[in-house]
């Protein structure tokens, strides 16, 4: 299945999931570009069209991730040194369509943007046959050797970024996350966390951001952590048949606690 293909199902999330989250210096480094909902999804092969950024930081060090088309896992990379490495990764836009409005409602509700569905009907726009462009901005957080370091801003225009390091600091009063919306802080917004346990049983947490963009997460020792945060707007379009009229921003981030 394309990329595009497997994009089409809106609700769904999109992510890095790393074969594993703690690797020895020199390893390695494979992670899926996973789509799906509730932690289980398609793992997708690697297109480079649709990746324009697409990168491993460690430190200061930005290295692009390099791939074969079709490569399943998606990474697959060494990665010089120890450390915090980030992998980050932005799609191009994509575009769904919606045949029904009670799904389009249905997601705005899930990201907690019901008014999106108001402003659909204020705008007079149809309730079927009505396009959504969107794009991703995923990040996973890998520990190699030491894993020290910490995530920072990398100028996506949203972005999740962890205020602690879950493999070398003291997080067992929570997980400090920050969102960013073009680089300042996004105040009042949905940070949905979903966590796989070590059982494997899967629970999903909607937080709100402080007057900073801020949010104090669970972290329960052997937990696998998918923060997600979505930004839904209109477009300067109320033709349908002339191109999308809503535009989705999708911000990603998986990290485990050990």
């Amino acid at each position: 299945m394309g990329m595009g293909a497997a994009f089409s199902v809106q609700a769904h999330e999109f992510w890095f999931m790393p074969e594993d989250f703690t690797l020895d210096a020199g390893a390695q480094v494979r992670a899926q570009l996973r789509n799906g909902s509730h932690m289980v999804g398609v793992d997708l092969p690697y297109l480079p069209e649709n990746l324009p950024r697409y990168e491993v930081v460690l430190g200061d060090t930005v290295t692009p991730i390099t791939a074969r088309i079709g490569d399943v896992p998606a990474v697959n990379v060494a990665v010089a040194g120890s450390g915090l490495a980030i992998l980050v990764a932005e799609t191009i836009d994509l575009a769904v369509t919606y045949k029904e409005f009670a799904v389009f409602k249905g997601f705005t509700e899930h990201k907690a943007m019901p008014q999106i569905a108001e402003q659909h009907i204020a705008r007079g726009l149809p309730d079927k046959e009505f396009t959504e462009s969107y794009r991703r901005y995923v990040k996973s957080l890998v520990a190699i050797g030491d894993g020290a370091g910490e995530d920072r801003l990398l100028g996506m225009r949203i972005e999740i970024v962890a205020l602690a390091n879950p493999y070398t600091d003291d997080i067992s009063q929570g997980m400090p996350l920050q969102v960013f919306m073009d680089g300042k802080p996004r105040v009042g917004a949905q940070l949905l966390m979903l966590a796989t346990d070590a059982a494997g049983v899967v629970t999903e947490v909607p937080y709100v951001t402080d007057a900073d963009g801020k949010a104090v997460v669970a972290a329960v020792s052997g937990s696998t952590y998918l923060a997600d945060s979505v930004d839904i707007f209109a477009l300067p379009n109320n033709d349908v048949t002339k191109g999308p009229v809503w535009h989705s921003d999708w911000a990603s981030m998986t990290y485990m606690v050990p």
